[in-house]
């Protein structure tokens, strides 16, 4: 039963939170129709190569190992002369897999010019995971291939492969935790000054500046349902402030789903040319679900962080495949380099236990050291079978000319989903080429207009809180939505992930938002 004080109780939560209290409403809804989740993004689809290819590297490890030891399950360590040519033997079959790998192996030694005996027994090693990741910050063959993987797929034709390094993490979000806590230990941030982010935005984007941990100021730069979700050039001049010290930016966003065009990305490489010291992050996991996407980095990559996750598009939330990547020459070294002597020196301490030389510790070796708090840099990085997961889902797409068919595949699926839902739903479909269509926004209040009229829509707006239509949805009719207001977006507006659901599941959600409207339009007929 929902009451005022549920409603209440709820509204202070976030978003995410929110939504898992209306799982348990919905499972056991009043109508007994099938339980309907679209609030989460976790995709409904999995890239099958790539851990297929996983598997066969594992089992062809544990035969490799066992030609040095073999006593019953204890197996010993790999060898590295003729590893390549004991694999191509072991890669006989005729099925699928086995041919991936094989042209996945070769086109990294003919395009990264690698000894083929240490890229194999690299793969090798680091499936089976029998040993620490060395280097910490990236197995050194599976970072080539994970930075031609960005620059095919995210860097828009801008070749800028050769000068970034990459740190791979678990997850995107833990990249973002890393990022923010290593910039406030180097005194990049402090409490007080100010970070832009785009809004709306992913839900804990919002809470992390002001947390007692960074207690940042937050300047919104706003994109608006009216524009559909396309951030204005006065938006973006907000960052010609100097006060404003730090850009942290979803692309495509994060629940809009619209990325930067062409000319908000030109326009923001103008700001840098003015604003040589600012600093952006931006996460761009939803990237390969745009037409010819660019990356903020592309066009400013001395001052940019980019965050990268495979969860979304190979379907890997489960497995934490993210990854951060740095320009060799960037600001973040350099604001570095201009803080107080006594703060240096501070920092030649706290680095000084990893490195003889800690003022030419880069900044993303920072990251990685502050990531298992410095005293255990020796065992930090990414485990090593997730760094293959990664690299071979990268070489899935790299091998491919062209357009790769899986990523088409992928965000044909989601197309086709939003397709569906608009068009149940009544409204136009935004096709324009930023929209990453991962996600949908449906402003309920416009709806209601269009589909009565204004005084309907006014009375929703006056006599019920946004939260109340999400709680009977799901209360009702079974079916789980997202609130945008703890996205930063208007009262009224809910997020439909295209992600997570069978294809004939979205008219099915479009039907029982529209019964849903039917039924508040009735009892505000009975209260005329």
């Amino acid at each position: 039963m929902i009451t005022k004080d549920l409603e209440k109780k709820l509204e202070g939560l976030g978003a995410f939170e929110i939504s898992s209290k209306m799982l348990k409403l919905a499972k056991n809804n009043e109508k007994h129709n099938k339980f309907l989740n679209a609030g989460r993004g976790n995709p409904n689809w999995i890239n099958t190569e790539g851990r297929l290819a996983l598997g066969r590297i594992v089992e062809f490890g544990v035969f490799e190992s066992r030609r040095t030891i073999h006593e019953g399950n204890l197996a010993g360590y790999t060898n590295l002369d003729g590893i390549y040519e004991r694999l191509m033997d072991f890669l006989n079959g005729g099925h699928e897999v086995d041919k991936f790998l094989r042209d996945a192996i070769d086109y990294s030694i003919k395009t990264l010019s690698v000894n083929k005996d240490e890229l194999v027994k690299e793969f090798v090693d680091g499936a089976i995971g029998n040993d620490y990741p060395v280097p910490n910050r990236c197995l050194v063959n599976t970072e080539k291939i994970l930075k031609l993987y960005l620059e095919k797929e995210l860097f828009g034709g801008v070749k800028l492969a050769n000068e970034t390094n990459v740190f791979p993490t678990e997850g995107g979000t833990a990249a973002i935790c890393y990022i923010f806590n290593s910039l406030k230990e180097n005194g990049l941030i402090k409490a007080g000054d100010k970070i832009a982010i785009n809004t709306p935005i992913f839900t804990p984007y919002l809470q992390i500046p002001e947390l007692k941990d960074y207690e940042m100021v937050e300047v919104d730069l706003i994109s608006k349902e009216e524009n559909n979700w396309v951030i204005e050039d006065s938006e973006l001049d907000k960052l010609r402030n100097k006060e404003i010290k730090a850009l942290f930016f979803v692309n495509p966003s994060n629940p809009a789903s619209k990325a930067l065009s062409e000319e908000a990305l030109n326009h923001i490489a103008d700001i840098v040319k003015e604003r040589k010291d600012l600093m952006i992050i931006t996460d761009d996991v939803y990237g390969t679900f745009v037409e010819n996407f660019k990356t903020i980095y592309s066009v400013a990559p001395h001052n940019t962080l980019l965050v990268y996750s495979f969860s979304k598009l190979y379907g890997v939330t489960g497995w934490r495949l993210g990854l951060i990547a740095a320009n060799e020459n960037n600001v973040f070294d350099e604001l570095i380099s201009k803080l107080t002597e006594e703060k240096l020196q501070d920092l030649d301490k706290r680095y000084g236990l990893v490195t003889f030389e800690p003022r030419k510790f880069k900044f993303i070796e920072r990251i990685v050291a502050d990531s298992r708090s410095v005293g255990l840099y020796h065992t930090s990085g990414l485990s090593t079978p997730q760094q293959i997961q990664m690299a071979l889902f990268a070489l899935t797409s790299l091998i491919t000319k062209g357009r790769d068919p899986y990523i088409e595949s992928s965000k044909k699926l989601v197309r086709d989903r939003y397709h569906d839902l608009c068009n149940t739903l009544g409204i136009k479909e935004d096709d324009s080429r930023e929209n990453a269509k991962y996600y949908s926004l449906i402003n309920i209040y416009d709806l209601a207009r269009d589909l009565y009229d204004v005084n309907f829509k006014e009375y929703l707006k006056n006599n019920f809180k946004p939260i109340d239509f999400l709680l009977r949805l799901a209360e009702i009719n079974g079916v789980v939505l997202m609130e945008g207001v703890g996205f930063g977006a208007d009262p009224g507006i809910l997020r439909v992930s295209e992600a997570n659901l069978p294809d004939e599941a979205y008219k099915k959600i479009a039907k029982q938002i529209l019964e849903m409207l039917s039924e508040y339009y009735n009892q505000y007929k009975l209260e005329k």
